[in-house]
């Protein structure tokens, strides 16, 4: 445990951070999550809505730095291009 004053008070604030980054990140992988579930039921409107709310949160992830900037925008493609294949898929299916 620290000794020094300011040690102590990093130490305070280093939870803080790590509790918050912590929501954050769980935060994404929900979002994440719900985005693909959608995708594997094949829901094209479910998942859109999935996707609608899943960028904002992964872009605010980024500006807080809790992600990379790149890993965010990685994410992100990754998902649309889910969303996109899925909608392609049925749209050649009917």
């Amino acid at each position: 445990m620290a000794n020094h004053r300011s040690a102590i008070k990093k130490a305070r604030q280093d939870e803080k951070r790590r509790m918050r980054n912590r929501f954050y990140r769980t935060r994404v992988k929900n979002v994440i999550k719900a985005v693909r579930v959608a995708v594997e039921n094949k829901s094209v409107e479910e998942a859109e809505k999935a996707l609608a709310k899943a960028i904002p949160v992964i872009a605010k992830a980024a500006s807080k730095g809790v992600l990379h900037w790149r890993n965010a925008s990685r994410k992100i493609s990754r998902l649309t291009k889910k969303v996109n294949a899925l909608k392609q898929s049925l749209a050649q299916a009917a």
